[in-house]
């Protein structure tokens, strides 16, 4: 107990650490003490304030928001389908978000305002095929049918994001940055528009941590105790897809960090029970992507990089590190 509440403890401070360096820091470099004025008595008048509350307030929030969702997705698909490897990738989120934004910023750029909710829509409509996969025929909600469901309509949706950048290759560039997963300083419009869908992802969330602790015993178990697995795992794999479709409209493809975070805390906290294991995996994600996002802003200041990349330094160590463990 005393581990698992070092832990929380520990990442909480890091959090409000972090998500003031990350207001603080950037081409301009404010003082924590103005920080904190702006945030708590700033009325916008002068051009600190401006910077505070309409610039870096809103990309660190969603940079929170994004960290926090995709750590659960994970922490969800992980306790659902009882595989280390799951991640938000596995239904094929990523892949249709893909194909979403980048069909609006190729084919649609003058509309690049719905590109949030082209990411989102198509996201949701990748993971709902993976799902109609994997309950139909024989087999019906086993573990394997819907990895493998994952695999190919990802593959689907990623061959038809190919195809478009392959017949534009003039606006191949513009799509870069969403591909390469990264946030950007656009004040609040963005966040609000997807808002809803990260709150129903979230209340899901917490809904379903007793059900994925019962289906931890065993499948005959959890039915012993009134659980049923097959609709446990539908129901944690359409919150994680809704989480992670959100949050890929955002912040773009963010490789690994649904599958880093989860274990990050199992690893420190010493515990695999979903009760503390998802809601630490929201301050887990929330603090790794808000450093992350900072680093990206300063390290080539005033140029700011893409945070997928910070990401994928982390996840391929971590990735590896379970496939060698799994063998």
């Amino acid at each position: 107990m005393a581990r698992k509440s070092a832990v929380v403890a520990a990442l909480l401070v890091l959090l409000v650490i972090s998500f003031l360096a990350a207001i603080g820091f950037g081409a301009v470099r404010i003082p924590v003490s103005n920080v904190l004025s702006a945030l708590f008595g700033g009325d916008s008048a002068t051009a600190v304030d401006k910077i505070v509350l309409d610039l870096r307030l809103p990309r660190a929030v969603e940079a929170v928001v994004v960290g926090a969702a995709l750590g659960v997705a994970g922490a969800l698909l992980q306790g659902a389908l009882n595989n280390q490897l799951a991640s938000p990738d596995i239904v094929g989120v990523t892949g249709g978000a893909g194909f979403g934004a980048v069909l609006i910023l190729v084919l649609f750029p003058a509309q690049v305002a719905l590109l949030p909710i082209g990411a989102l829509i198509f996201g949701l409509l990748a993971a709902a095929l993976v799902f109609a996969i994997a309950w139909t025929g024989t087999s019906r909600g086993t573990v394997t049918k819907l990895i493998l469901g994952g695999i190919a309509i990802g593959a689907l949706f990623a061959a038809g994001t190919t195809a478009i950048l392959t017949a534009y290759p003039d606006r191949v560039p513009s799509v870069l940055f969403f591909i390469a997963g990264g946030l950007t300083s656009d004040g609040w419009h963005d966040l609000k528009s997807v808002l809803p869908y990260f709150v129903v992802g979230f209340v899901a969330a917490v809904g379903l941590i007793r059900p994925l602790d019962r289906l931890a015993l065993g499948d005959e178990v959890a039915a012993s105790l009134g659980s049923r697995p097959q609709l446990i795992r539908l129901a944690a794999g359409i919150a994680a897809a809704l989480l992670a479709a959100a949050a890929a409209s955002l912040a773009g493809l963010l490789a690994f960090l649904g599958l880093v975070v989860p274990h990050l805390v199992r690893m420190a906290a010493g515990t695999s029970n979903n009760t503390y294991v998802i809601p630490v995996s929201a301050l887990g994600g929330a603090t790794l992507l808000l450093i992350g996002d900072t680093i990206a802003r300063v390290i080539a200041a005033p140029t700011e990089l893409p945070v997928g990349p910070f990401m994928v330094l982390l996840g391929v160590p971590m990735f590896l590190y379970l496939l060698r463990k799994a063998d």
